[in-house]
C-alpha cells in the first residue's frame, strides 16, 4: 500500500509535481497534503506507486485531478458573517474614498467570495469604481468562478450569511433561478477579473487597497507563510488592509512591524 512508505513517496511526488509541472508544493503542510495523495490513490485503486507517480508525471489530464484533488477548495458566500459585517461597516467605507478601489481576492476558489464583496461594494455604490482580481493556483475552479454559477441547494445557507452579515437588499435580487443552479447577476461578474497565480512562486502584480486570503495560510507550513506575507506586504499601498482567515495570523511575522491588527477581526491595517 502508498501509505507503507508515504512519507517517502510524497516527497518524490512533490519533487515530480514541481519539475515537470513547476507546482511548489514542498511548504504546503504535510499531514492534510499526504492524507488528500493518499485518498487519490485509493479513489482511483492503484496497484502501486510506480504507476500513479508515471500517471502523474505523464498525463496532463490525469494531473488536473490530481490538482483538483490536493488543493482546498472548501468555501462559502458570506462565510464567517461577522467578518464580513465588519467588511461592509468599517474597512469598505473607508475604501469609498478613493478614486478607484482595487481589490485582491487570493486563493478564491470556486469565487464565493469575490461575489460576496461586489454585492457589499454595489450596495455601498462603490461597485461602479472597483475592480476584484479574484486569484487562485486550480484553473479548473477558476472556470467554474468565472461561470457565476452557485448550486440552488446552498442558498438558503447562503441568504442566511447575508442577512447576518448586515446585507440590507432581498438576496434573491442579486441571481436569477435556472433549474438546480442560480446565476449571479452579470453586473457583479463584469467587475471581477478571475486569473491564474500561484503564491507560492509568483511575485506581485498590482497594488491594492485591501487583500482577502482567508483559510489559505493554514495549510502551509512557516517559511512559506512568511513568504507569502512578504508578497501581501509587497503588493498593499499604505493604510490597506490585509483579511485573513480565523486560525490564521499575520503576528511573529518578519512584516508584522510594518502592520496594525484591527480590534476584532483577523484583520490588519498596512502602517509602514
Amino acid at each position: 500500500m502508498l501509505s507503507e512508505r508515504s512519507d517517502e513517496y510524497l516527497e518524490t511526488l512533490l519533487s515530480d509535481v514541481l519539475e515537470v509541472y513547476g507546482y511548489d508544493f514542498t511548504g504546503y503542510s504535510r499531514a492534510s497534503l499526504k492524507r488528500r495523495i493518499v485518498r487519490l490513490y485509493e479513489l482511483d485503486r492503484f496497484v502501486s506507486f510506480a504507476e500513479y507517480r508515471y500517471r502523474i508525471k505523464t498525463d496532463a489530464a490525469y494531473f488536473k485531478r490530481f490538482l483538483e484533488q490536493v488543493t482546498i477548495n472548501v468555501t462559502e458566500m458570506f462565510r464567517d458573517p461577522a467578518f464580513y459585517s465588519t467588511l461592509r461597516t468599517e474597512i469598505l467605507p473607508r475604501l469609498g474614498t478613493y478614486p478607484f478601489i482595487r481589490i485582491w481576492v487570493a486563493g478564491c476558489s470556486t469565487g464565493e467570495e469575490a461575489y460576496s464583496v461586489a454585492i457589499f461594494l454595489k450596495e455601498l455604490k462603490l461597485l461602479h469604481k472597483s475592480l476584484i482580481y479574484a486569484t487562485d493556483i486550480n484553473n479548473t475552479v477558476l472556470e467554474n468562478a468565472s461561470q457565476a454559477m452557485i448550486p440552488m441547494s446552498k442558498l438558503q445557507l447562503y441568504t442566511e450569511n447575508y442577512l447576518s452579515a448586515g446585507g440590507t437588499e432581498n438576496f434573491s435580487d442579486y441571481y436569477s433561478a435556472n433549474y438546480s443552479l442560480g446565476k449571479l447577476k452579470d453586473e457583479l461578474r463584469s467587475k471581477i477579473i478571475f486569473s491564474s497565480h500561484n503564491l507560492v512562486t509568483d511575485n506581485s502584480f498590482n497594488e491594492f487597497q485591501l487583500i482577502l486570503c482567508r483559510n489559505v495560510i493554514i495549510y502551509f507550513d512557516r517559511p512559506l507563510q512568511n513568504k507569502v506575507f512578504e508578497l501581501f506586504d509587497n503588493s498593499l499601498e499604505k493604510f490597506g488592509y490585509l483579511a485573513l482567515g480565523t486560525k490564521e495570523s499575520l503576528d511573529f511575522s518578519p512584516v508584522a512591524k510594518n502592520f496594525e491588527r484591527l480590534k476584532g477581526e483577523k484583520i490588519w491595517r498596512k502602517i509602514n
